[in-house]
């Protein structure tokens, strides 16, 4: 199988393409430049990035030119899509720091070496210093109003108003497309399907403007079976910076994944062949948590290493299955070393509140004893046991 596109529709990737029988013939023929954009809104990428960075490298496996776009323009400006509300404008600082963390994350994914090296570009250095009039009359005569509004990434912020500055996000986007076709002569965008109508609007003003072919491509969204984003939890995002999600949080999150989901999750997020997926997916029960385990570590060996896997994968089995390993630790200064202020300290509940009605619930287990008593002393060493799945060792100073 030589053709990329190959691989990304067997294993789950495509979701929306335009002149597609062109585009494979491009792609089976040509060695092809093509950007990902990457808006810096937080200093770390997060688990809804990571689909994208592994389709980035299996690109760039297969011989194409990834570039990669980092929006330090239009994140000033914020990305409506799937938005209900406008986000939160940054300084050119915040912007110039999430960026140079990007860079750092990204070099574990593609190569910046060899005759297809990964380029990073910043659109900032184009939008920032254009001239609004020249733009409206070279790139906005372009784009139909009408089309605009009838556009998916418009379609939550228009029930709750549109702003003026987020309707030409797209713009902005299309633009882009058509500055690194001149400079680097990209011809496909890739992204996630909810960035469709941006993606398209691109390859639309390069072959309305230079008479040239351009495509785009869009992946399936990492969602679960019932529609919901993937990578959210309790405490918020699952990043890949392992300051914000430890490499052990990270690797429970995917040992947590419904069973409905780990078959498409090990397609997606794997490099394991598609016929061993399928054989130990096959079954629809409990020896679904052995593949459950296999995507957990193959997924946190992909980000964090295989030491941070092999480590996780220990922690996990003493916790859950009584094997060999040490469970992941916290250290914990509370003034009253009892079970509610050492759980709060400790991250397992937010609140005092949270911590009474776990108890209450019979929710919570100080090393095999349940805890009866709201008051009842947690030593250095204990085990606290919230629920079935978190299991933490408090280390008091």
């Amino acid at each position: 199988m030589s053709n990329v596109m190959d691989t990304l529709r067997e294993r789950g990737f495509i979701k929306q393409t335009v002149y597609e029988d062109d585009l494979y013939k491009l792609l089976d023929t040509e060695k092809v430049p093509f950007y990902i954009g990457f808006d810096p809104t937080a200093d770390s990428l997060h688990v809804g990035h990571f689909m994208q960075l592994l389709a980035m490298r299996r690109m760039q496996e297969a011989g194409h030119k990834p570039i990669i776009l980092i929006g330090g323009g239009t994140a000033m400006i914020g990305d409506p899509s799937g938005r209900t509300d406008m986000r939160q404008m940054m300084t050119k600082e915040t912007i110039d720091h999430h960026i140079e963390c990007f860079k750092k994350q990204m070099s574990r994914f593609v190569s910046f070496e060899g005759e297809n090296a990964a380029i990073i570009v910043n659109n900032a250095d184009w939008l920032l210093g254009l001239n609004y009039i020249d733009f409206l009359r070279d790139i906005g005569v372009h784009f139909s109003v009408n089309e605009m509004l009838r556009a998916k990434c418009f379609e939550t912020r228009l029930e709750r108003g549109l702003s003026f500055l987020e309707f030409n996000y797209m713009l902005m986007q299309g633009y882009d497309f058509l500055v690194l076709f001149k400079k680097y002569g990209c011809r496909l965008e890739l992204g996630g399907d909810d960035q469709w109508s941006n993606i398209l609007a691109g390859a639309n003003l390069i072959r309305v403007k230079e008479k040239e072919p351009a495509y785009a491509m869009t992946f399936t969204l990492l969602t679960t079976s019932d529609g919901k984003k993937m990578g959210k939890t309790q405490k918020g995002a699952v990043w890949l910076d392992r300051d914000k999600t430890s490499p052990y949080d990270f690797y429970q999150y995917w040992r947590n994944t419904a069973d409905e989901d780990v078959e498409k999750c090990l397609k997606l997020l794997t490099y394991l062949p598609i016929g061993e997926i399928e054989e130990m997916t096959k079954h629809k029960d409990e020896r679904m948590n052995a593949a459950k385990e296999v995507l957990a570590y193959e997924v946190t060996k992909l980000v964090h290493g295989e030491k941070d896997a092999d480590d996780a994968m220990s922690k996990a089995r003493a916790a859950f299955s009584g094997g060999e390993g040490e469970l992941p630790s916290k250290d914990v200064h509370v003034e009253t070393e009892t079970i509610i202020p050492v759980m709060v300290a400790a991250g397992l509940c937010a609140s005092n509140g949270e911590a009474r009605r776990l108890i209450a619930q019979g929710g919570v287990f100080i090393n095999d004893e349940k805890v009866v008593d709201i008051n009842a002393p947690v030593s250095s060493g204990d085990v606290i046991h919230k629920g079935k799945k978190v299991h933490v060792k408090v280390n008091l100073s």
